[in-house]
């Protein structure tokens, strides 16, 4: 006993060594959005796991919780309570405001109004997370916080694609976890309606069931409103032979005709099963974007006529409690003002002038602007431009609402490029916090339809700028997303390949083509010889590689990143705790640009090979290609296909595709694979003739 005596001691003293060590680590929290007030004192007696009970005063119902709160009880009395709980309205905070007070043994929050309380809760639970996985105890700390903009929305297009439902639902856990509020929902043909059931697709969700998603939501305060198309983009509807009487334009699917009656009874239908299908919605988006109409030559100017569909259908949304929400662009542009919003460049002085100039074409119809709607003035890539500023300015100084619509995804091929686009969404925060505006949206656009987890990075730096403003670096919010949404310890910048995989990605879009092509091979007579670039010629040994020197140094730039950036991954995977996926889909579009790069890669070894054997071995590198695409192809439809319907149903009808939408140009998935495909058949023709 006298022997083991020390031992023990020794272990118990290292045991409270040990305590006392985590005991006075504070972690490492960093919180998403950042509060407006975080004020740490020290380090509590808390760890995650002591969190069990709760206790309201006022029998409020404790809001929704993630999982590390779900299993939480409520006390008798306040004193056997970890939570303490409340609703004050007359706290001295913002709606959506709360104060979250951790002392040495007990938590207390107050909520200035449910939504605040359920922030809260959010917020801890992020704290939790943190101590969790870093092993220590919550900090003794006191947070105040508030939203700087009070609607926060994302676009979930759908236009294109539609996720496995079960999808919908972990977005809104996501959404909630980041106090995004609203979603603005795309549906176009993915519901099924019931009053025009021709525009529904096959797998269009049944109202009842987005009216289930839309429950959930609000239970998460995520309100959730529908965006049905109209004036133009409305191939959807008329590319079906029973609406192409209401084609403004018979050879055209693209618009409405605004003179036609009939164009209203569809419409109103449409959105009232929209309505129907989101019950707890604030706003109908009527859309209203990028269209001119002649009225089947009426006579009247596009402006005209847009103005006397926009007064019937915002009359119609008002009517069935709908705020009617407009795309603002083609106004603007029919009235000469539309290209100073984008032109950064322009001073203050020339943009007066072009608006001195061109105001008159608005003033003359100002009286037909309808003024129970919100115009949405979109830009997404230069909102700082100052004739941007004063488009916002004039609709708001002729007692019209505004609202700005900024994008975490515009016409990015595979995934978003420009660092989610940070910079132009921190832009039009910014902006809409210091002009005083209700809200902003984050569009996210399916155009050319990458996996939405691809989004993600985007949507939480646009919860962190609509909820803080620009009070935190890049870098800092692109640490916070990887801690967030993987885990602390893969919080570094060596782990940034988010970044680093840009360049490949915008490499690979056209670097089996001659120029920018990728979107319009479908539509090509010729796509093989006038879009796919050409293949060696063994009859002129070099000449080929000399030809096409920079486009062969960048798939060997695009090799080297891809494989530093497969070896990141791998490592990720191995130590992430969260939202492995997301990691999954990243490492499939890794893999798919590495693919192209070093089949260009295995060409130049043809082309460049000095004897019968090289050649032999190159051939026979070049006839593996098929069978190395083929397995790089399944990987991803495994990987994409846990989430979302990869393929439309048979008997989907593809519109005239006006604006060349990738996601819009097969009902399978080899939309998503066509240069790649081209190339191969090409490989197969010239090789076997050769």
């Amino acid at each position: 006993m006298k022997k083991i005596l020390p031992y023990i001691i020794l272990v118990g003293f290292l045991f409270l060594l040990s305590f006392q060590s985590s005991k006075s680590d504070t972690g490492d929290f960093k919180l998403l959005p950042s509060p407006q007030s975080f004020d740490i004192k020290g380090v509590s007696s808390l760890k995650f796991d002591d969190i069990q009970y709760v206790y309201t005063p006022n029998n409020i119902d404790l809001p929704k919780t993630g999982e590390l709160l779900r299993s939480i009880r409520t006390s008798k009395g306040q004193s056997e309570a970890q939570i303490i709980y409340n609703i004050d309205h007359s706290e001295n905070l913002p709606s959506q405001g709360f104060k979250l007070d951790i002392t040495d043994k007990q938590i207390r929050i107050i909520g200035k109004d449910k939504a605040g309380l359920f922030y809260a809760f959010m917020t801890l639970e992020q704290l939790m997370e943190d101590a969790k996985e870093q092993n220590v105890f919550l900090p003794i700390c006191e947070i105040k916080d508030y939203p700087s903009l009070p609607y926060r929305a994302i676009h979930l297009d759908i236009k294109h694609h539609i996720d496995k439902t079960d999808y919908y639902y972990k977005l809104i856990d996501k959404l909630a976890k980041y106090k995004i509020n609203a979603i603005l929902v795309e549906m176009e043909d993915k519901l099924k309606y019931k009053r025009q059931p021709e525009v529904g697709s096959e797998d269009a969700l049944s109202i009842e069931e987005w009216q289930n998603i839309s429950n959930y939501a609000i239970e998460r305060h995520i309100e959730i409103s529908p965006l049905i198309q109209g004036l133009g983009h409305a191939s959807f509807i008329l590319k079906h032979d029973k609406y192409k009487e209401l084609r403004d334009d018979p050879k055209s699917d693209w618009a409405f005709n605004p003179l036609d009656p009939k164009t209203y009874e569809v419409q109103f239908d449409l959105y009232l099963d929209a309505i129907e299908a989101t019950p707890h919605g604030k706003y109908l988006h009527i859309g209203g974007d990028e269209v001119h109409t002649n009225g089947r030559n009426s006579g009247k100017s596009p402006l005209e006529l847009q103005l006397i569909w926009l007064n019937k259908v915002t009359k119609f949304a008002e009517e069935h409690n709908r705020i009617p929400v407009f795309w603002d662009d083609m106004p603007l542009k029919q009235a000469g003002v539309y290209k100073a919003m984008f032109n950064t460049k322009l001073t203050e002085k020339e943009v007066d002038k072009i608006w001195q100039k061109n105001e008159h074409n608005l003033l003359e119809f100002l009286d037909q602007f309808p003024k129970n709607c919100i115009y949405m003035r979109w830009n997404y890539s230069s909102s700082q431009a100052i004739g941007n500023g004063k488009a916002m300015e004039w609709f708001r100084k002729n007692e019209m609402q505004v609202m700005g619509a900024t994008a975490g995804q515009t016409r990015w091929v595979l995934m978003p490029q420009n660092e989610s686009n940070m910079d132009n969404i921190m832009a039009f925060s910014k902006s809409s916090i210091s002009n005083g505006l209700n809200g902003l949206l984050l569009t996210l656009w399916d155009d050319d339809s990458p996996h939405f987890e691809l989004y993600n990075r985007g949507i939480l730096a646009f919860a962190e700028y609509t909820w803080l403003g620009n009070k935190r670096s890049k870098d800092e919010i692109k640490s916070a997303y990887r801690q967030r949404e993987f885990s602390g310890t893969l919080s570094g910048t060596q782990y940034a390949f988010i970044d680093q995989l840009e360049e490949p990605v915008s490499f690979w879009k056209n670097a089996l083509l001659y120029g920018n092509k990728r979107n319009y091979l479908k539509k090509m007579d010729d796509a093989l010889d006038k879009g796919l670039i050409d293949l060696p010629n063994s009859d002129k040994k070099g000449s080929w590689t000399k030809k096409h020197a920079k486009r062969l140094d960048q798939a060997t730039k695009t090799k080297e990143n891809c494989e530093q950036i497969r070896l990141k991954i791998t490592f990720m995977k191995s130590k992430v705790i969260r939202n492995l996926y997301t990691l999954e889909v990243y490492e499939q579009v890794n893999e798919l640009v590495l693919f192209t790069a070093n089949a260009l890669l295995t060409l130049r070894s043809y082309d460049l090979a000095q004897n019968k054997q090289e050649e032999t071995e190159s051939l026979n590198r070049i006839h593996k290609l098929p069978e190395e695409f083929r397995l790089v192809r399944k990987k991803i439809e495994i990987v994409y296909g846990k989430t979302r319907l990869l393929e439309k149903p048979q008997n989907y009808i593809l519109d005239q595709d006006h604006h060349s939408h990738l996601a819009n140009q097969s009902i399978s998935f080899d939309w998503q694979f066509y240069p790649e495909m081209l190339l191969l058949e090409k490989i197969d023709r010239y090789f076997n003739q050769n």
